[in-house]
C-alpha cells in the first residue's frame, strides 16, 4: 500500500505525542537557540509566528526576543483560513484550544518572516499539517512568498512526494538535532539525527 498523506500524518502524531515531558522541555530549549541563531541579525522585520499546542514545539522564548526588535503577528482563525493580527496580550483560547490576540480590522498581507509548526515534511520539503490548509490557504493570499521556517519537536520525515503542489515548502527546518536548508534542487542538513 502506497504512503499517503493521511497515513504518514498520523504516524508523525504518534510519534510526537509519545514524546515525554522532560525530553518535550529539552527540545523546546534547543529549538528556541537555533530559531534565535538563525534569526539574530534580523531587524526591522515583520514575522508571523504560532502560538503553539500542547504537543508542537513551544516557541515562547525566541517570540520575547523578536518582540524587542521586530513586529510580531500571530494567526487568528476565522473561517477556514486565518488572519494575521498583531502579537499583543492577552491571548484568550479559541474554540481548537490555541492561545491567540484579539481581532484586529487591519488586514495584512505583508509579512518577511513565517515560523510555522508543522506535524511532518516530505522528500520537497513540503509541510504535512493538521490537514485543515489553513496555512496554505493563507500563504495563496500573501502578495510575495515570507522566507519560511518550519519547526518539529522530532523529525517526522518521508523521502517520498506525498504533498499536493498547493501545500507550502520551507526555506529552513528546525528540530532539535538538525537543520535543514532548502537549496532549491537540494538541500543542506547540518546536525545528528535524534
Amino acid at each position: 500500500m502506497p504512503l499517503t498523506k493521511k497515513i504518514f500524518r498520523e504516524n508523525c502524531f504518534r510519534k510526537i505525542k509519545r514524546i515525554s515531558k522532560l525530553s518535550r522541555f529539552y527540545r523546546n530549549a534547543k529549538i528556541n537557540l537555533s530559531i534565535q541563531k538563525e534569526l539574530k541579525n534580523i531587524k526591522n522585520k515583520r514575522v508571523l509566528v504560532y502560538n503553539s499546542l500542547e504537543f508542537e514545539a513551544n516557541i515562547t522564548k525566541s517570540i520575547k526576543k523578536l518582540r524587542k526588535k521586530c513586529d510580531i503577528f500571530v494567526p487568528f482563525m476565522q473561517g477556514e483560513s486565518f488572519k494575521m493580527v498583531p502579537f499583543r496580550l492577552p491571548l484568550k483560547k479559541n474554540r481548537f484550544g490555541i492561545y491567540e490576540a484579539g481581532k484586529s480590522l487591519k488586514n495584512i498581507y505583508k509579512i518577511d518572516i513565517a515560523i510555522v509548526p508543522i506535524v511532518g515534511i516530505d522528500g520537497n520539503l513540503q509541510r504535512v499539517g493538521f490537514g485543515k490548509g489553513m496555512y496554505d490557504r493563507f500563504f495563496a493570499k500573501l502578495k510575495k512568498r515570507p522566507y519560511t521556517i518550519f519547526v518539529q519537536t522530532k523529525l517526522c520525515y518521508t523521502k517520498e512526494i506525498i504533498c499536493d503542489d498547493y501545500d507550502i515548502a520551507c526555506d529552513v527546518l528546525i528540530t532539535p538535532c538538525i537543520k535543514v536548508k532548502n537549496r532549491g534542487h537540494g538541500y543542506i542538513r547540518t546536525g545528528k539525527r535524534c
